[in-house]
């Protein structure tokens, strides 16, 4: 093992990511060398930031956990750390199950780490966080917990309720990274749509964005992670005032059947949901919508997932992920209904739902064959360039792919692509000009 080496496992999403990096940095002013996500870990400390959302996240990081553990029995590392949602929710239990672990830390507490190591955290360190990522964009955390308590989620358990951050420190964190080199900003939370007002008494989202995108070197600005109920319309008139705020949206639906809805306790009707995707799409046409929606709620009939069905069909969702209802102690479905829908029913409902998107994610690219859109470039694969469009978050939605030819230093940069051919996951294109 390789002494003052750190290597950094993180779990699950970008909201893990961003409290790796914060910790990254100060690790290496400690003076450690620090490696995220490494292939082969060979530092004598590790440190492993969980998910506790569901079930395949949970097994995920405990077996993590556990492989690190062995190594830890073995003498091939030295010290093991902990932190993270899924010791956040679980602590008791897993410290008594997993006593190969030095150190346990939850979702807030673990910069408590840096002190257990000997070091004291610095709160003037600029830039406050080591990007992970390749290094034209980042992922900016709003805010933390969640005031909502859909039946079946576990995040208000384990985070508590929504805390907004300062908008100041938002925006000086931007201008960190603008400094930095970071053009695209990704700004996630559990839901961003009710920014503010904790601190502002207001929803402050709008105006929030709008700051951003007046911050010289701010190329992109994309939105993950809204809610429908109480949505800021004056969101839209901050994306139509400003080129730099892409026309892109990631909200979460989750259902369309009434009764689905009510068990929910989405606070939203069918008629409502439709009227909300209606009134979207009427404001900004050219908005890019990505939603999430779930199968297999207890109470969820054949009738109502017809009505799922028909409704993805009515409103052809640019980009939409779906999973099965499993059910997460704690959690108000799971003290307030059976889940009585067996699993192979759920698997199939998910399997039909995703066919019929994925029939309209294909008739979706093949529209784009011939238009001439602006792209960023991630990395070189093979005889590629692999870029996205502004409708195009990073790692979960679809690419563009132009091939390499004689050019140099395209990465990170943003050119215009006239799209040529169209597959399911990908788009094909040839520069134009530069952006």
């Amino acid at each position: 093992m390789k002494k003052h080496h750190i290597d950094i496992l993180t779990m699950g999403c970008s909201k893990n990511l961003v409290d790796s990096e914060r910790l990254m940095a100060q690790l290496s002013h400690a003076g450690y060398t620090v490696h995220h996500d490494p292939d082969v870990c060979e530092g004598e400390i590790c440190i492993v930031n969980t998910c506790g959302f569901i079930g395949d996240a949970k097994e995920e990081s405990i077996n993590v956990i556990l492989e690190q553990g062995q190594r830890r029995s073995d003498g091939k590392l030295g010290r093991l750390y902990v932190m993270g949602c899924l010791s956040q929710r679980y602590l008791g239990e897993l410290k008594a199950e997993i006593p190969e672990v030095d150190g346990w830390y939850g979702k807030f507490d673990w910069t408590k780490l840096i002190e257990d190591l000997g070091h004291a955290w610095d709160r003037t360190l600029t830039p406050n966080r080591t990007i992970t990522t390749p290094s034209h964009y980042a992922y900016i955390k709003i805010s933390e917990g969640c005031n909502r308590h859909c039946s079946y989620c576990a995040i208000p358990i384990i985070t508590g309720a929504h805390v907004s951050r300062p908008m100041e420190e938002i925006l000086d964190e931007v201008q960190q990274l603008v400094a930095n080199g970071v053009k695209e900003f990704n700004v996630i939370a559990q839901e961003l749509t009710f920014y503010g007002v904790d601190l502002y008494h207001k929803r402050a989202i709008a105006e929030l964005i709008d700051k951003m995108a007046n911050i010289e070197g701010v190329e992109w600005i994309r939105l993950h992670y809204g809610y429908p109920t109480d949505f800021p319309w004056e969101l839209l008139d901050v994306m139509r005032r400003h080129n730099n705020v892409c026309k892109y949206l990631d909200i979460a639906l989750q259902h369309i059947a009434d009764p689905v809805l009510t068990a929910m306790r989405r606070h939203i009707t069918k008629e409502e949901t439709y009227a909300f995707v209606e009134r979207l799409r009427r404001e900004l046409p050219e908005i890019c919508i990505r939603t999430t929606l779930m199968v297999g709620h207890p109470g969820e009939t054949e009738e109502g997932f017809e009505e799922l069905l028909e409704f993805v069909k009515w409103a052809r969702f640019d980009r939409m992920g779906a999973f099965a209802y499993s059910e997460e102690e704690g959690t108000h479905s799971a003290m307030a209904y059976e889940d009585s829908i067996p699993d192979d029913v759920k698997q199939a409902r998910l399997s039909k739902l995703m066919r019929v998107q994925q029939r309209i994610a294909d008739e979706l690219q093949e529209e784009k064959i011939g238009k001439i859109m602006k792209v960023v470039f991630d990395r070189i694969e093979g005889d590629y360039l692999i870029g996205r469009t502004e409708f195009d978050s990073p790692e979960v939605d679809p690419e563009v792919l132009v091939p390499v030819g004689d050019q140099n230093n395209m990465i990170g940069r943003f050119f215009n692509v006239e799209i040529t051919s169209a597959e399911s996951f990908d788009l094909y294109g040839r520069i134009v000009s530069p952006a």
